[in-house]
C-alpha cells in the first residue's frame, strides 16, 4: 500500500482565515492533538513574521511531540542581501525545529510585481536560502507559490525555480495552487512534467477557491504526489485551504492509500470539532465526514430504506470516521423515522399504529407553526417521553415575573422572579442579568440548584432567535434555538411563540429538563 505524508498548516495558513486568532495556548492544544493523532508534519508558523509564532516554537518544545515532526515556515532571503544577513532565515534556525518550510516565487508575473526584483535574482534567492538552511543542519521543503500559474505563463521560468531549490537541497518540491484558480486537468499534467524533469518527492497545496482543493489534491496524489497538505475544517486565507478532515478519508478509505492509521481516522469527527471549539467557530454542519449532517437522514423513504441496511444512503460507516448516524423528524418524516427514533432513544412506547400516525401529522402541524425539531432533539425527545406512563416532570413553574428598567445613558437593568415546585416543595427566588433571558436561566438554576446539583456541570453554548414572518414586524412569531452542553453531550432545544420570553423560557426550560434527564441516565448507568 502506498503512503502518503499528511502535512497540516492550521496553524499557520488556517490562522489566516477570517475570524480566526488562534493564541499560543490554542496553538499549543492543537499541535498536540495532532500530535496525537499521527500527523507526520503539523506547521507551527511563520517564527519571523511575528512574536506569537517564535514564542510557540520556544514553548513547543517542553512538550515533546511524540509523533509528528514540527516545521517552520518561512520565505526566500531579501533581493540582493545574502542569505546568513536575512532575519527571516535566522528565526527559522532559532526556531529549534530540524525541518523548513521555505516559499519561493515561480511565477514570473510574482517576481517582477510583487517581489519588485528580476527572475535571475528570484533564481539565486531560492537556491542560495534553501542552501543556507540545508547547510546549518535542517531538512527542507520547498514551496512552489503560485506554481500551476507560473507554469502557463511562463513554464521555463517555473521549471528553473524548481531546479534551483533542488540544487539548493530542497527533498520536496510542493506544488502550491495558491489563487486556487487550478482544474483537475490541470493539475495533472503539471505534476506529469514536474515529475518528468525531477527525481525528488513531489507535494501538494491546494487552495479552495473554485471549490475544487479535495479533488485538485487527490488527482494530484493519484498523479504521483507523496506529500498533501491542508488545514483541520479547511480553514485558511480567503475560502480556505484543503479540507483535511476530507482528504484524509479520501485518501485512506476511497484511495485505499496509507495516510493516518485506522484508529485515528475514527478520531476525525472529534478532531474537526476539538479544532473548531478552540477557534471560537461552529462547526459546519454539511461538512463531508464530520459534519454532524453527514450522516442524517430526514426524507421518510430515505430512513425506511436505512432501517433496512444503511447501506442505501450512506457511502461509508459513519464510524470510521467516528461520525453517528441521525434520523430526523419534520414535515418531511414518514413513520420510519418515527420508529428509529424510539429505537435510538431507548423508548418504548407501545403506540398503536393510528397513534403513532396522529403524533406524526402533530409533529407536522407543529413544525407548520414554526417549531423546527431538527435542531432541537432534546425538546422532541422531552415531546416522546411525555406520551408514556409514569413520566413526571423534575419541576413545575407556579409564576414567573421579568422586569426590565431602562434609563438613559445607563445600561439596562433586568430582574427574573421564579416560583417553582420541585415535589411538594416550593421555591421562590429572584436573580440578575444582563438581560430577560439571563435572568430566566440565572433564576432558575438558582432554584434548582439544591435539588439537582448536576445542573452546575450544564451550561448554554448558543442562543438563536429566529423571526418566523418578518411582515408581522415587531409582533411576529419567533423561534429560538438554545444549545446546551454538560461537557460530555450536547442538546438543542426549541421554543415558539410571539412573545420572546415565553418562546425563551420554553426551550430553556426543555434544555434543563433534558439535562437532568441525561444525568439521571448517566447515574443509573454508573450504578449498573
Amino acid at each position: 500500500m502506498r503512503s502518503v505524508e499528511i502535512y497540516d498548516t492550521t496553524l499557520r495558513d488556517g490562522s489566516q482565515g477570517e475570524g480566526i486568532s488562534f493564541s499560543v495556548e490554542d496553538k499549543i492544544k492543537i499541535a498536540l492533538k495532532l500530535d496525537s493523532m499521527g500527523f507526520h508534519y503539523i506547521e507551527g508558523g511563520w517564527p519571523g513574521s511575528n512574536p506569537k509564532d517564535m514564542e510557540f516554537f520556544s514553548r513547543i518544545s517542553s512538550h515533546g511531540l511524540k509523533h509528528s515532526l514540527l516545521t517552520a515556515f518561512g520565505s526566500t532571503r531579501k533581493p540582493e542581501i545574502k542569505a546568513e544577513q536575512d532575519l527571516n532565515l535566522k528565526s527559522i534556525l532559532e526556531s529549534g525545529v530540524k525541518v523548513a518550510t521555505l516559499v519561493g516565487k515561480t511565477w514570473d508575473f510574482h517576481v517582477t510585481h510583487a517581489l519588485n526584483t528580476n527572475l535571475d535574482e528570484n533564481i539565486r534567492m531560492i537556491r542560495e536560502s534553501i542552501g543556507f538552511l540545508k547547510r546549518n543542519g535542517l531538512r527542507v521543503f520547498h514551496d512552489a507559490e503560485h506554481f500551476f500559474d507560473g507554469l502557463k505563463a511562463n513554464p521555463e521560468y517555473a521549471l528553473a525555480t524548481l531546479r534551483a531549490a533542488v540544487e539548493g537541497g530542497a527533498e520536496t518540491l510542493v506544488l502550491c495552487d495558491t489563487n486556487g484558480g487550478s482544474m483537475p486537468e490541470e493539475i495533472t499534467g503539471a505534476i506529469k512534467i514536474v515529475m518528468e524533469n525531477f527525481r525528488v518527492p513531489i507535494g501538494i497545496h491546494c487552495h479552495n477557491d473554485c471549490d475544487m482543493a479535495v479533488a485538485n489534491s487527490v488527482i494530484a496524489v493519484q498523479a504521483g504526489a507523496s506529500q498533501v497538505q491542508g488545514t483541520i475544517n479547511g480553514y485558511g486565507e480567503r475560502c480556505g485551504n484543503a479540507n483535511l478532515c476530507s482528504l484524509i478519508p479520501n485518501l485512506s478509505l476511497k484511495c485505499d492509500l496509507e495516510t493516518l492509521s485506522k484508529d485515528n481516522i475514527g478520531k476525525l469527527t472529534q478532531l474537526s470539532r476539538y479544532v473548531s471549539e478552540v477557534a471560537n467557530l461552529h462547526p459546519a454542519t454539511s461538512q463531508p465526514y464530520v459534519g454532524s449532517s453527514a450522516f442524517a437522514h430526514k426524507g421518510g423513504i430515505h430512513v425506511s430504506a436505512i432501517l433496512k441496511s444503511p447501506r442505501t444512503y450512506e457511502h461509508i460507516e459513519p464510524e470510521l470516521v467516528g461520525n453517528q448516524r441521525r434520523v430526523l423528524v419534520s414535515e418531511l418524516s414518514g413513520m420510519s423515522n418515527l420508529l428509529y427514533k424510539y429505537k435510538e432513544m431507548n423508548i418504548d412506547l407501545e403506540l398503536h399504529k393510528e397513534e403513532n400516525r396522529g403524533l406524526l401529522e402533530h409533529i407536522k402541524d407543529m413544525e407548520n407553526k414554526g417549531y423546527q425539531f431538527e435542531g432541537a432533539e432534546g425538546s422532541f425527545e422531552l415531546m416522546l417521553r411525555k406520551l408514556k406512563d409514569g413520566y413526571q416532570e423534575p419541576f413545575k413553574l407556579e409564576d414567573l415575573r421579568v422586569t426590565t428598567e431602562v434609563k438613559d445613558n445607563l445600561p439596562g437593568y433586568t430582574q427574573s422572579v421564579i416560583k417553582i415546585s420541585v415535589g411538594d416543595q416550593v421555591v421562590l427566588t429572584a436573580a440578575e442579568g444582563n438581560g430577560p433571558v439571563n435572568a430566566l436561566d440565572n433564576a432558575l438554576r438558582k432554584a434548582l440548584d439544591k435539588f439537582y446539583p448536576r445542573i452546575r456541570d450544564m451550561h448554554l453554548k448558543d442562543y438563536k432567535v429566529r423571526v418566523l414572518d418578518e411582515k408581522d414586524g415587531t409582533g411576529a412569531q419567533v423561534r429560538v434555538l438554545i444549545e446546551t452542553s454538560n461537557g460530555k453531550k450536547t442538546w438543542g432545544t426549541v421554543g415558539v411563540s410571539e412573545n420572546i420570553i415565553d418562546a425563551s423560557w420554553d426551550a430553556l426550560v426543555d434544555s434543563i429538563t433534558y439535562g437532568l434527564l441525561q444525568s439521571e441516565q448517566e447515574e443509573t448507568q454508573e450504578v449498573e
